[in-house]
């Protein structure tokens, strides 16, 4: 089954365009990697996926579902999910009130804004358990403000797999870490079982292509590469894309 599926998608801001005639397709279980250098608009792509912006033109197909003109908590119920290139959760609040909240967009909960969330014994629980797949279930009651950068990226990781996705779209989950915390999410991401297809954009290409079974690389809004490690690796516009030869 192909899980994700790209047709002809384009998006241009002005005159500026940003996507041109995207095509790719990501098999149910598959775990691929996006990659290309800064402006090649891989964020622009996943903002396209979940629907926090809307393509000018093509087909956006989730397990065979067209939602190119679906909007994103719609999506979010057919089981995508995602994390952020920055960081965006509440430093406030603890670990376990922020993977609550992410837990709580997808209950019919939501719409009751006098809901005391301490009283919802069974949206706890489950955001505990999503801390403890990422090792920080012994943290839950610590303000975000006093974790490491590293602990944070685990707790974006933790709400996304607490909405139980079928898709996880990854947005430089490595950037910003030491070598001990990138060998902590390279666990992380390996614990994860097959049902959970996962596309993942990054830079850092030593821990990336130990991840990757296919490789997309976008430059300019255009996939110019695709094919397994070794032959994109291998392939000439790669070198000429990084290394300018």
């Amino acid at each position: 089954m192909i899980a994700l599926e790209l047709k002809a998608l384009d998006k241009s801001f002005g005159g500026l365009r940003v996507t041109r005639g995207i095509n790719f397709e990501v098999a149910a279980g598959e775990r691929r990697l996006i990659i290309g250098p800064n402006g090649a608009g891989k964020t622009t792509l996943f903002n396209l996926i979940t629907g926090e912006i809307r393509p000018d033109a093509g087909a956006i197909r989730l397990f065979e579902r067209e939602i190119a003109g679906m909007a994103a908590w719609r999506r979010a119920h057919l089981g995508l999910a995602r994390t952020y290139q920055i960081i965006t959760l509440f430093p406030r609040d603890t670990l376990l009130h922020n993977v609550t909240l992410a837990l709580l967009g997808l209950s019919p909960l939501r719409w009751n804004p006098l809901l005391p969330l301490q009283s919802q014994a069974a949206l706890r629980e489950s955001a505990e358990r999503a801390l403890a797949r990422v090792g920080l279930d012994h943290l839950g009651n610590r303000p975000l403000a006093e974790t490491s950068y590293g602990e944070r990226r685990r707790v974006e990781i933790a709400m996304a797999l607490a909405q139980s996705p079928k898709l996880l779209l990854l947005d430089e989950p490595f950037a910003g870490l030491s070598l001990e915390e990138r060998r902590e999410i390279q666990k992380l991401l390996a614990s994860i079982p097959r049902d959970v297809t996962i596309v993942m954009i990054e830079h850092d290409m030593d821990v990336a292509l130990d991840f990757a079974e296919r490789i997309t690389l976008l430059h300019f809004g255009e996939v110019i590469v695709e094919g397994t490690r070794s032959e994109v690796v291998n392939d000439k516009r790669t070198r000429e894309v990084y290394l300018g030869e």
